[in-house]
C-alpha cells in the first residue's frame, strides 16, 4: 500500500489535533534525528553496531522523522506537498538539476499510463 502525504497529513492532523503540540512534537523530532545519525554512524564503521539490522533500524527512524516533520505542517495548516514542489523548483534552477520533482513525477506516471 502507498500513502500520500495529503493522506498522511490528515491522517497525523486528526491524530494529534487535540493535544499535539507542535514544540512537542519539534522536540521528538530532534530526537528521530539523533537516532538516524546513530545508525548512519553504526553503518559508516564510526560506532560499533549492535545485533539489529541496520538497513530497518534505518529505515524506522527515517519514517519517524517524516511522521514527526509532517505532523508538525498538519498542525499548523500547511500544505507540506505544495512546499516540497516549489523548493524543489527553486533548487532545481540553482543547482542546474537535469529536471525538477513535479516533471519527473510527471514524466513516471505518464509511463505508467502508457503501459
Amino acid at each position: 500500500m502507498e500513502v500520500t502525504i495529503a493522506e498522511l497529513e490528515a491522517y497525523l492532523l486528526d491524530h494529534y489535533r487535540n493535544g499535539g503540540i507542535d514544540q512537542s512534537l519539534f522536540m521528538k523530532l530532534v530526537e528521530e534525528i539523533g537516532e538516524v545519525a546513530e545508525v548512519l554512524n553504526k553503518k559508516a564503521g564510526r560506532k560499533k553496531p549492535d545485533s539489529k539490522d541496520l538497513q530497518a533500524q534505518l529505515g524506522n527512524e527515517l519514517a519517524d522523522v517524516i511522521h514527526y516533520a509532517v505532523a508538525i505542517a498538519a498542525l499548523n495548516g500547511l500544505d507540506i506537498n505544495k512546499f516540497i514542489i516549489e523548493k524543489d523548483k527553486i533548487a532545481s534552477v540553482k543547482y542546474n538539476h537535469r529536471i525538477n520533482l513535479e516533471q519527473f513525477t510527471i514524466d513516471k506516471r505518464n509511463e505508467k499510463s502508457d503501459c
